[in-house]
């Protein structure tokens, strides 16, 4: 049986300043292919290039990954402020209608960091552009120096709901997590289930509420240090155990969401 393919989606970025490319960090591909045991894909992540559709046909699964730009807060009804920071429009007109997509024909996604807010908004939910600034709570940006070891530090813990999928898969109500964001949702809606939060009440774990597919997303990056960490391995084993199921044609498949 072949690996699924999973579409890693990823960023526009601008090589010394000048040179445009699309890419995703080298973390989030060996995690696909290390721990889920798939065929990692990297997405051009711009309508001009790829049809939705088309991309769905080719993927078993999608990897919304972190990236710096948020998602622009027109998608969800807000007025842009130099409080959201930058932006790729791009990136927006692929992952939002993708993520609506793959939960209503139960395609597996896994949401992490930017991507978790791309489920929530395309879910519905509104975003806060800097939620540091709400009064009680952490500040969970990524630290501005130091190694790339001490940015992906373990930071604070994550309370799950008792009984809930992400305590399901990870036999536990409390998990250790890194912090690398700035954003967090804002205003919840019906399809969204939050299902774990940070000890200053961010949310942290969501998923798709009757979804018939997996759609767990998480706030923080599981993708680092993917093959050791207690609690990011079972997430992308999990995640690739439902790509697979996709790609033998086994549907409505909800392992853990």
């Amino acid at each position: 049986m072949r690996k699924p393919v999973i579409g890693i989606i990823g960023n526009l970025y601008l090589i010394n300043d000048e040179y445009p490319a699309h890419a995703a960090g080298e973390m989030n591909s060996a995690a696909i292919a290390q721990v889920c045991g798939a065929l990692p894909l990297i997405v051009p992540t711009d309508p001009a290039f790829v049809d939705v559709d088309d991309l769905m046909d080719v993927c078993d699964g999608f990897l919304f990954t972190g990236g710096r730009p948020n998602v622009h807060p027109s998608e969800y009804g807000h007025a842009e402020t130099p409080a959201h920071g930058t932006f790729d429009v791009g990136r927006d007109g692929i992952a939002l209608p993708l993520v609506r997509k793959c939960v209503e024909r139960g395609q597996p996604i896994l949401g992490i960091c930017r991507g978790f807010q791309e489920v929530a908004v395309a879910m519905g939910c509104t975003l806060h552009p800097e939620i540091r600034d709400i009064e009680g709570r952490d500040n969970h940006r990524m630290p501005p120096d130091g190694t790339l070891e001490e940015k992906f530090a373990m930071r604070h813990i994550v309370t799950l709901t008792e009984g809930g999928p992400f305590a399901r898969l990870w036999g536990d109500t409390q998990v250790l997590t890194n912090s690398l964001h700035g954003q967090g949702i804002m205003d919840s809606s019906d399809r969204v289930v939050i299902d774990g939060h940070a000890p200053d009440g961010t949310p942290e774990a969501i998923y798709v509420k009757d979804a018939p597919g997996f759609t767990m997303s998480v706030q923080w990056h599981p993708e680092w240090n993917a093959g050791l960490d207690p609690v990011s391995k079972p997430l992308f084993e999990a995640f690739g155990d439902a790509a697979r199921a996709w790609s033998a044609g086994v549907t409505g498949i909800r392992k853990s969401a």
